[in-house]
């Protein structure tokens, strides 16, 4: 074992968060850390960097165990370099790097400094120090950032400083590493890079993580619920049927709490009847005595809070019927999504591209073709910086007739440039957004111009259109969660009202103190809770999902994908998690090079 964790209070104002979490971490063993969002994940691990000393309890490190944690927040860097600060969070580098640069010019004859200095470089060498420059660079290629090592860490992304965190925990040679949702930013490639590295890694990890695809290969699950934990051996397999049977006999004693309840309540007023009706002095006092008891294990009982019961959909389906109908009566409330499946519609063709090259100043694929009717799925398939992303972004905002960027006279989303017409104009033509899709697309995006080298490209122009990104437009992070979602209905000019606000902050869980709270300083999976709400605001025909499985827990990613499975429009989609792939389906088109 090298660490052993108990945490029995930790607090926020008086909101208590954690009142039981227990748990330890075996040497080499691999473990994930799931929940519900806001139930404590990212402050745990708070707690085991040691950042969070506000909590009571005991977090005991085996004797000389070395502990990295990815960071969350990136400030007062300055112009410190990815290689800089890849380098200072290795454990030892900063001071054995230090002691053989700046020892010999000081250390003469003094055997004590040469010892020291003989030292340091005989431990530099043996944690492999003199190449790690050149490794890291090489990860960071992995990683399709094979630029970025002398760049500011300050000029990368959101998703590539995320990225470089991974390479730093990845060449720590720590015992124990706390990864905080390494996948989210991957593409497909790149992820199974990380689980390969993460399965056959010496250090013990704990990762927090929603990605099935980390799941399916950890040895052990922590999830944390209702103020405590519960450990499950095994992978995301064995949790699942763990979880269904625990749940099972959880569901089964708190319904027998409820009935216990409903009796307890029946014997106090029997009591009551029973002491009033009495004439003994000593009959008195003994339904007294009886009438308090029964009192006290009422109150005590009326006191426990129902637990969090949830259940895979396959696993329910496996429930005998009582099980099942416990699980209907118990189950925790989830994301409620409202997706309208008219059965009339036409097998129209939505979406179509026919020998697509798409780019900038190059061309960033080529050759692609797509023809996504009405009830039909297309997967978007690519590595990072392929142009998926570009390819949707001109999808939703091209506004050109064979060259012209005139907006009156311009067929509305539709781009149309054929290899002859190219040729002879000499210019590629370009991809001109119309307006910022809400919540969705970024500034940037809006004034980057994507041209069209061949092919054609159309998106009906009578559909309706939902949107998900990975990131929430920063016009959106001044305002409070409220407004937020009254600014998403308005910027599309539909009506809202405040019924309708609170019944949509009801649906995806939010609370009516969550609506005062600015969408900056949301949770990652509140942001995509409010990224969902924005995408089916105008009952969409077309879904384009880009990563939507980022940031949700668990439940609300089955909710998901179960709502996704009952639609009957199109969705054109880019995932790299396996499991909702899988529940999707649809014709996949490859994207750039495989």
């Amino acid at each position: 074992m090298i660490a052993d964790i108990s945490i029995t209070e930790k607090s926020f104002g008086p909101k208590s968060l954690m009142t039981g979490v227990k748990f330890s971490i075996e040497t080499k063993e691999k473990v994930g850390v799931i929940g519900r969002n806001g139930v404590g994940k990212s402050t745990l691990f708070g707690i085991l960097a040691g950042t969070d000393t506000d909590f009571t309890g005991d977090v005991i490190y085996r004797k000389g165990v070395t502990v990295v944690a990815t960071a969350q927040e990136h400030h007062n860097l300055g112009n410190t370099t990815v290689m800089e600060y890849v380098l200072a969070g290795l454990p030892e580098y900063a001071a054995l790097h230090h002691a053989i640069t700046t020892l010999p010019e000081t250390m003469g004859d003094d055997m004590r400094k040469i010892e020291e200095y003989s030292a340091a470089l005989d431990r530099f060498g043996q944690k492999g120090f003199y190449q790690i420059e050149e490794l890291v660079r090489e990860e960071l290629k992995n990683f399709q950032l094979p630029d970025v090592a002398d760049r500011p860490l300050a000029s990368l992304s959101g998703g590539q400083k995320r990225l470089v965190e991974v390479v730093k925990i990845m060449h720590s040679d720590a015992h124990l590493a706390l990864i905080d949702e390494p996948t989210n930013h991957m593409d497909y490639v790149a992820k199974q890079q990380f689980i390969d590295w993460m399965k056959n890694a010496s250090e013990a990890m704990l990762v927090i993580t929603h990605d099935r695809d980390v799941l399916a290969e950890v040895d052990r699950i922590v999830e944390l619920k209702d103020g405590g934990s519960v450990s499950y051996r095994g992978n995301y397999d064995a949790y699942l049927k763990q979880n269904a049977e625990r749940t099972s006999v959880g569901m089964n004693d708190f319904e027998m709490i409820e009935k216990r309840i409903v009796n307890l309540k029946q014997k106090v007023l029997d009591y009551q009847r029973l002491k009033e009706k009495s004439r003994n002095p000593g009959t008195i006092q003994k339904f007294k005595r009886l009438e308090n008891e029964s009192r006290e294990e009422l109150t005590r009982l009326q006191a426990i809070e129902k637990p969090t019961f949830w259940i895979d959909k396959d696993s329910v389906g496996e429930l005998d019927y009582r099980a099942a109908g416990r699980y209907e009566k118990f189950k925790t409330k989830n994301i409620r999504m409202s997706l309208k499946n008219d059965e009339s519609r036409s097998k129209h063709a939505l979406v179509r591209a026919r020998n697509l090259s798409l780019g900038y100043s190059a061309p960033l694929f080529e050759g692609v073709d797509i023809d996504l009717r009405e009830g039909e799925a297309v997967e978007l398939r690519g590595r990072n910086g392929a142009g998926k992303s570009t390819l949707i972004k001109a999808l939703l905002g091209v506004d050109l007739a064979r060259g012209s960027s005139n907006q009156e006279t311009a067929s509305p989303r539709r781009a149309v440039a054929s290899p002859t017409t190219r040729a002879s104009a000499d210019v590629p033509k370009f991809v001109k957004p119309l307006a910022t899709p809400a919540i969705a697309t970024s500034e940037a995006s809006i004034y980057n111009l994507a041209s069209i080298f061949s092919g054609d490209l159309l998106l009906d122009p009578q559909v309706r259109v939902g949107v998900y990104e990975q990131e929430v437009s920063p016009t959106y992070f001044d305002l409070k969660l409220h407004d937020a979602v009254e600014r998403v209905y308005m910027d599309k000019g539909l009506t809202i009202n405040e019924t309708k606000i609170r019944q949509l902050m009801s649906d995806y869980l939010f609370t009516e103190s969550d609506g005062q709270v600015p969408v900056s300083r949301l949770s990652g999976g509140q942001k995509a809770r409010l990224q969902i709400i924005a995408m089916l605001a105008n009952d969409p025909q077309l879904l384009i999902l880009d990563e939507p499985t980022n940031h949700l827990d668990l439940p609300s990613i089955e909710e998901l994908e179960t709502a996704l499975e009952k639609y009957t429009g199109a969705i054109l989609y880019v995932s790299h998690d396996n499991y909702f792939r899988e529940k999707l389906g649809g014709d996949v088109v490859q994207i750039g090079k495989v």
